[in-house]
Order: structure tokens, then sequence, then C-alpha cells
């Protein structure tokens, strides 16, 4: 198992970690990691590990390994140095890209408050993200949507997070927006991630510390992908 630092502290951009496996591929297993690993939609994080003689080990992608939840792999770029087991390094992420998924995965929680339709996917980048509705027409005042929208981040409502058992959340299934992609369950617990008195839902990614972080939003394209399915982008600027 790998110690997820990000759950507690997003803003945590590096830590002292110990190698405890090298894949065949040469992936690494950290014991303890800043590192987000691909899931939910957000990109898994990219930075380096750095070795206690200097070198640096340039790391493409973070993923669970077989989809395994509790562990977290560092995938290096091609032709990188290989680390070696028990080995201690620093591992440091790229701060400005994950930042900016940050930004971008909190604003996609507030476009799920302005139009409460069950999600039925989505996607987070470092410029815009998107969320697919089961919706069957669009909202007919756009910029009514966007003005809410950008109310929400002057309003600078502070993100947080809190657990709950897996008792406790089959009790509320309301709380779950998204229809394809459940929350973790079977280990014990479930993390929410609040937004002022605003949005409680579970999400295991990473968010800033209040919406006034987030930026100004901008709605991108809104497309049909289905008879009542709506895919709706935003921007960050």
């Amino acid at each position: 198992m790998t110690e997820f630092l990000f759950r507690d502290d997003s803003y945590l951009q590096q830590t002292l970690a110990t190698v405890v496996a090298i894949n065949d591929d040469g992936a690494v297993v950290l014991d303890r990691t800043v590192f987000y690993a691909s899931s939910g939609g957000q990109p898994g994080d990219t930075g380096v590990l750095e070795s206690a003689d200097g070198t640096e080990v340039a790391i493409a992608a973070t993923v669970h390994p077989d989809g395994d939840k509790t562990s977290i792999v560092h995938v290096p770029a091609p032709d990188q140095q290989r680390l070696q087991v028990g080995s201690a390094v620093v591992a440091r992420l790229d701060w400005s890209r994950r930042y900016r998924l940050m930004r971008t995965h909190t604003a996609l929680h507030l476009l799920s408050v302005v139009l409460p339709f069950p999600v039925t996917g989505g996607s987070i980048g470092e410029d815009k993200g998107r969320l697919d509705f089961d919706m069957p027409d669009v909202p007919a005042d756009l910029a009514r949507v966007e003005a809410e929208l950008n109310s929400m981040v002057a309003a600078d409502y502070p993100v947080s997070t809190e657990w709950i058992t897996d008792t406790e959340m089959a009790a509320r299934p309301e709380m779950i927006k998204t229809m394809k992609v459940k929350p973790p369950m079977g280990q014990g617990r479930v993390r929410l991630v609040r937004i002022g008195d605003i949005d409680l839902q579970p999400c295991g990614g990473t968010h800033v510390r209040s919406t006034g972080e987030i930026g100004h939003l901008k709605l991108g394209r809104i497309e049909k992908k289905g008879r009542e399915n709506r895919r709706v982008t935003l921007l960050l600027e």
C-alpha cells in the first residue's frame, strides 16, 4: 500500500519517500507519494523522483496498477535511469500542471451544481474540462449558467474534505452525482469534498482551497452525445 499524501493536503508539492518496488517496465512504487494517480477523469500527475546523489528520474504518468486503488505506480519517461528498491528519493510534482488540474476539477463541481442533472462522464484538463449530463435539452439561457458559475467563484466558498463510512455512504445515495463511476467503497470509508454550503459529493481528486482560486470561467461547446446526453465544456481563463 502507498500512503496518499494528496488526500489530506493537495498543496503538498514534494515529499521524501522510499522505493518499495520496481516493476518489470521500470515503474516505481513508493511508500508514500504526493502524485495523484489517473482516476475519475483526472489525469495522473507528472514530475520527478530525485535520488540522494542528485539523479532525477522524470515521471511521465501516474496510475493505479491493475485497478488496485491502494497503490500508485510512477511511470518514468523513456530512457530514464533505473532506481533501486530501498533507495530514498524526493518525489516532486510538476506543480504548475497539478494546480491547473485542481482548478479545473473544482470548477466542474460547480458546473454540477448549476446543472443539477445526473453525470454520465467527465474529463479534466489543464485549460478546460467537461461533464456529460443526462440532460434532455440544453439550458435556454446559457448566459445565466455562466453568470452563476462565476458568481460561485466570486463568492470564494471554502473547499474542504471529510470522510464517512461505507455504511453511511450506502445510506446516502443522493450524494452520488455520477451514474457510471461509483465512489470507491470496500476500504471502510469514503472521502467527500464539500464546497461551502452549496455542494457535497464523494470525490478522491485534488481541489483548490477556495472557489476564488479557480478564476474566471467561460462555457465552451455544448454537444449532443445521445438522445438525452449533453456534453458541456468549461474553459479556464
